[in-house]
C-alpha cells in the first residue's frame, strides 16, 4: 500500500524514531507531526496530553496514514488504549518496544528509566518491564529540565552538561545498574552526555529501533508495506517554528530535511 505512515510526538523528539523507520524500511513514506508549540507535554495534566493528542491525531487522519507511531512516551502512557480502540489503522506506542529491548540486554535485572513527569508518574516502564518479567527491578526518575534544551537546538552546551549531571545524580548510585531507557524520544538527542555521566558499564536503551521492527512486523502481518520502488518523499510539519524545527532535524537526521511547513491545526502555512 502506498499510504504514508504517520508519526506524532510532542516535539523534536520523535525525530529519533522517524530517523529509524526510515533507514529500516526506505521505501516507506514518513509524515511527521510535531506539536513544538505546545512542548513539552510531560508535566501537562493527563486529560490535556489526551486533547493535544487527539488533535494530532485527527490532522494525520486527514492525510490517509495507514498506521500511526505516537513517538512521545507521555502520549503512548496516556492514549494508547484509547486510539486503538478509536482508530481502524494500527496504532505502535514506543513504551512496550522500550520495555522488550531493555529486558534483552539486561544481565543484573537491574534497570532504570529516565523520563518526563508524565510517563514516570505513569508508571508505565515499570508496568511493561514486569508483566514482561517479575525479577526486574526499576528504578524511575523524572528529567524535566532535559526536553526543553533538546526544543530550542542545546545539544551540547556547558549547561546541557551540568543540566544532565545533576539530573542523573541518583541514578549513579543505584547498586548494579546496567541498563537505563531513556524513556523520552527527545532523549537520545542527548545520549553522548547521558552515556558519559553514567559509564561505560551501563547500557543505553532507545525505543526507536525496536519501535521501527514492530512496524516492520505489523506493515508486513497486516499486508500494508509497500511493495514497489520509490525514492519516498517525507513531509514534516511543526506547530512551532519551522525554521528552528528543520535546523534541529538536519542535526539529527541521516538525510537533509526540506519539506518543513508550519501547521495550526486544520490550516497549513508553507515555511518557504
Amino acid at each position: 500500500m502506498d499510504q504514508p505512515i504517520g508519526v506524532i510526538d510532542s516535539g523534536v523528539g520523535g525525530l529519533t524514531v522517524a530517523r529509524e523507520l526510515m533507514r529500516q524500511l526506505p521505501k516507506e513514506q514518513i509524515i511527521y507531526l510535531g506539536d513544538t508549540l505546545r512542548c513539552p507535554y510531560g508535566s501537562r495534566p493527563e486529560q490535556e496530553v489526551i486533547q493535544f493528542t487527539l488533535e494530532m491525531v485527527d490532522f494525520l487522519m486527514q492525510k490517509k496514514i495507514k498506521l500511526l507511531v505516537i513517538a512521545c512516551n507521555t502520549a503512548t502512557a496516556f492514549t494508547l488504549d484509547l486510539l486503538k480502540e478509536k482508530l481502524d489503522i494500527p496504532v505502535i506506542g514506543v513504551i512496550q518496544p522500550g520495555a522488550r529491548a531493555a529486558i534483552k540486554v539486561t544481565k543484573t535485572k537491574e534497570v532504570a528509566v529516565i523520563g518526563t513527569e508524565g510517563t514516570i508518574k505513569s508508571e508505565a516502564y515499570p508496568q511493561a518491564l514486569q508483566q514482561i518479567s517479575s525479577k526486574i527491578s526499576v528504578s524511575s526518575l523524572a528529567c524535566p529540565q532535559f526536553v526543553p534544551l533538546v526544543e530550542r537546538g542545546d545539544f551540547s552546551s556547558h549547561e546541557m552538561k551540568e543540566v544532565v549531571s545533576e539530573s542523573l545524580a541518583s541514578l549513579k548510585q543505584v547498586k548494579n545498574l546496567d541498563t537505563l531507557i531513556l524513556g523520552c524520544t527527545h532523549y537520545p538527542i542527548i545520549s553522548d552526555q547521558i552515556q558519559l555521566e553514567m559509564g561505560n558499564q551501563v547500557q543505553i536503551i532507545s525505543s526507536g529501533e525496536e519501535t521501527a521492527r514492530e512496524v516492520s512486523t505489523i506493515l508486513s502481518y497486516n499486508q500494508l508495506a509497500y511493495r514497489g520502488d520509490r525514492q519516498p518523499q517525507h513531509e514534516f510539519f511543526t506547530t512551532g517554528s519551522a525554521q528552528l524545527f528543520q535546523q534541529i532535524a538536519n542535526v539529527w537526521m541521516d538525510e537533509p530535511v526540506e519539506n518543513v511547513k508550519h501547521v495550526v491545526i486544520n490550516q497549513t502555512i508553507d515555511n518557504k
